[in-house]
């Protein structure tokens, strides 16, 4: 048997005990999450002496009502429901986050699934419904006809999420850790996947989301945000939580973002900073931001003007900064004055024994830290340049803009 059942069905129910005596109705149908992130654990009935817990593996049927195999006197009274996820109360009418297709969804009804293992029914959560279906059959439960009412649900297309790919929303960090609910799925979504969802959520929504992400996905997050929002989301977190993500960050988008915020608040997040990443993010707060040494980024690689083929992928593989700057190495003398830039592609193509020098594209193009953002974009424009060194008075280089940078630049001008 595999049965589905909504959710705004079974609310309401007759409950017979073993010996088929009315007992109550369910008044609520709830989810252990930290057991089973699916499986129903607990009806919620309403008696004459109030309000009961009845286990799932004690119901026998679901037809006309539920049927138990046990006596009322045997089910646990309401006591603490602080590990249970209650469906209409939790669930009915909020928002969750449909990972497959990216975005946030409204919660209209929830589809139950009948399953027999044995003798024992279980029921499971096996989808949301985010369409006018559910919307009707709650809007119209208990006035008008039983047939009549599903004769119209059959008229109207379904419009359901399977549960597994559903994050829940909780914003209170006490139940979010009793109820073990994290936000797996969404974590393995692109980076500009979960900044659209993130701009779709109310404040404390956004928050009880950047809290449970793991810092270096929350890092990639809140880089593809918009400024206005991020100031506002970094703000809503404590500074020790905001700096451990600030510190994941990509130096020159964390300085973009310290630059926004008050002067009090940056200095909060910047103590609570690792000394490395402290000081790297310090030095591009100086500069300002519509020049080249504010669009740069001190993440690149640099190796020395003898090194060899194989010396460079060396130093690739243990470069530890993000992919954007990778696909230029920079070699540079011993007193770490630019001396030229090799692509990658042309890496991949060579020897390992071969001088990394040999490989180097001409002309040698960079600028200087004060240069201004159009000048920026115009070199990027007539060299069609992936990156672009920028090197101080003596040659020396001080940091790398990126493609994406410059491409940043242009979306904040449209």
């Amino acid at each position: 048997m595999d049965h589905t059942l909504a959710l705004t069905e079974l609310l309401g129910s007759k409950v017979y005990d073993a010996a088929g005596a009315i007992c109550g109705r369910v008044r609520g149908v709830a989810l252990t999450p930290q057991d089973d992130r699916a499986r129903i654990s607990t009806l919620v009935v309403k008696t004459r002496k109030g309000d009961c817990l009845l286990p799932c593996h004690a119901i026998r049927s679901i037809n006309g009502g539920i049927r138990t195999g046990t006596r009322e006197d045997d089910w646990p009274r309401d006591g603490s429901m602080e590990g249970l996820f209650m469906l209409e109360r939790d669930l009915l009418d909020q928002q969750v986050i449909d990972v497959n297709g990216r975005k946030v969804v409204r919660v209209n009804d929830v589809d139950l699934h009948e399953e027999l293992s044995g003798n024992r029914l279980i029921l499971r959560v096996g989808s949301v419904d985010v369409g006018p279906r559910g919307a009707v059959r709650r809007l119209l439960k208990g006035f008008v006809p039983s047939a009549a009412l599903h004769a119209l649900l059959r008229r109207i297309p379904p419009k359901a999420i399977p549960w597994e790919f559903i994050d829940l929303i909780e914003t209170n960090p006490a139940r979010r850790v009793r109820l073990k609910i994290s936000h797996d799925r969404l974590a393995k979504l692109h980076p500009a996947d979960i900044a659209d969802i993130i701009e779709e959520l109310a404040p404390d929504e956004r928050e009880a989301v950047f809290e449970t992400l793991d810092e270096e996905v929350a890092a990639e997050a809140l880089e593809e945000v918009e400024p206005k929002l991020q100031k506002a989301i970094v703000e809503s977190l404590d500074s020790d939580r905001a700096a451990d993500i600030v510190e994941e960050m990509d130096p020159d988008a964390a300085a973009d973002l310290l630059k926004d915020l008050p002067e009090e608040h940056t200095e909060k997040i910047l103590e609570e900073m690792a000394p490395a990443e402290r000081e790297e993010v310090s030095g591009l707060l100086s500069f300002q931001e519509n020049t080249a040494a504010g669009r740069m980024t001190t993440e690149y690689i640099a190796v020395g003007q003898d090194s060899t083929v194989e010396e460079a992928i060396d130093a690739l593989r243990n470069f530890e900064g993000g992919v954007e700057t990778v696909s230029t190495f920079f070699v540079v003398d011993g007193a770490g004055k630019l001396v030229a830039t090799v692509p990658l592609a042309k890496l991949v193509l060579a020897e390992g024994h071969e001088a990394l020098i040999s490989l180097a594209q001409e002309p040698l193009i960079s600028c200087k830290p004060h240069a201004k953002e159009n000048e920026v974009a115009e070199l990027f424009d007539k060299y069609n340049l992936l990156t672009l060194p920028v090197v101080d008075d003596n040659e020396h280089l001080v940091g790398v803009i990126t493609s994406d940078d410059v491409i940043s630049l242009l979306r904040s001008k449209l």
